[in-house]
């Protein structure tokens, strides 16, 4: 097997930070898993795209990034609500991999406590690129477009996922 990594997150939306993350996991491996946490999960504050709308977003921020999709594999992962169940569950829906990148406490242990290795992926201007970030500016009609690649923007756009995010802010809409 060549050398496979996993990146886990949730990527609502995924945003430049991610992007650039990507690229640094690419330098390391052959190929990387995109592993979409909570796939179940739409139409909720913290959740609010579905995971395919996220595979858009994430397939025209690799495209427009030039990044061969070749080298890169989408799994929606749902969640399970047993810790100790969840690295087999998320290998029961992955390609083989032999690295796990998370900057998460918890995936970080319970992976090394499955004898895998675990790397912390590099982090690149949190404070602006997260995605809870983006979500709270997209809600508030401030600017936050330049804080994905264009072609993240442009899904939103076309999916009406401003819209959507502003009118589940409102009361009224189901929240978690």
């Amino acid at each position: 097997m060549s050398d496979r990594g996993i990146l886990l997150g949730r990527y609502q939306p995924p945003h430049k930070g991610h992007l650039e993350v990507i690229r640094e996991i690419l330098e390391e491996v052959d190929e990387i898993v995109i592993g979409l946490g909570s796939a179940q999960r739409s139409h909720q504050m913290d959740d609010p795209f579905t995971a395919g709308e996220r595979i858009l977003m994430l397939k025209r921020l690799l495209t427009e990034s030039e990044i061969n999709l070749s080298k890169v594999y989408f799994v929606p992962i749902p969640d399970v609500k047993s810790h100790s169940l969840w690295v087999s569950h998320v290998i029961s829906f992955s390609p083989p991999f032999s690295v796990v990148y998370s900057g998460n406490s918890l995936v970080k242990r319970l992976f090394k406590e499955r004898d895998f290795e675990v790397r912390a992926p590099p982090m690149f201007n949190r404070k602006e690129y997260s995605e809870s970030e983006i979500r709270k500016r997209i809600i508030d009609n401030e600017d936050w477009e330049h804080l994905v690649p264009e072609g993240v923007a442009e899904a939103i756009e076309e999916i009406e996922g401003e819209a959507r995010l502003r009118d589940l802010s409102q009361t009224g809409f189901l929240q978690k």
